[in-house]
């Protein structure tokens, strides 16, 4: 995890994470603690310090010692969510051999559109999907390489990198026709959390 303002936060939340996920209980004689039904994702997760003003580019520069072995890692903003197959989209990256994958999508629709003829509303769609032209989702398969594109933390991913890769024909699209929000306003977090409230997340493709 490429950690920046309030880095400190999540790393709190991993070291007492049997907190957040457990009953436990304080042995406070012996200062010691059980934990109870313990919940252990099989993970390892690394929290790096990637500064408070770093780019998207210098977040993923700084990282480069703990991918740089790798075949192929993932890369993703975290602001966003959809009902990726990431499996497919890493068996497609493997597939093309190219350095990079992104996954195109189509952008959520901000407002409900009119149908007008001579004044009459024809018709009201809700919230269409943009105009049809599909953009970045901000999810990445990336051959450990292009980080060498990548200048100091000023570097903005999206800008020279991957339009140095799309030049040089090493940049490849998985197109994703699924369910792709991000969560830049209160809406879009108002919307996302009352789909999960709901138990209507497609997002969540996990048992």
């Amino acid at each position: 995890i490429c950690c920046g303002y309030k880095g400190y936060v999540i790393k709190e939340y991993f070291a007492n994470y049997f907190l957040h996920m457990s009953d436990v209980t304080f042995h406070m004689a012996e200062n010691r603690m059980e934990v109870h039904h313990k919940r252990v994702e099989p993970w390892n997760v690394t929290l790096v310090d990637t500064g408070d003003s770093s780019m998207t580019g210098g977040r993923l520069k700084r990282v480069a010692e703990y991918v740089k072995d790798d075949e192929a890692f993932l890369f993703t903003y975290g602001d966003g969510v959809a009902d990726l197959d990431i499996k497919a989209t890493i068996d497609f990256h493997k597939a093309h051999g190219k350095k990079a994958t992104l996954t195109a999508t189509f952008p959520p629709g901000r407002f409900g559109a009119l149908d007008i003829q001579a004044g009459q509303v024809r018709s009201f769609q809700e919230k269409p999907k943009g105009d049809g032209a599909m953009i970045n989702g901000g999810f990445f398969v990336l051959n450990p390489s292009v980080i060498d594109l990548i200048d100091n933390d000023a570097t903005t991913w999206e800008q020279e990198p991957l339009m140095t890769l799309a030049q040089q024909g090493e940049l490849m699209a998985f197109e994703h026709p699924g369910f792709w929000q991000p969560m830049d306003t209160l809406r879009d977090k108002v919307y996302l959390e009352g789909l999960w409230e709901k138990g209507k997340a497609p997002w969540k493709t996990w048992e």
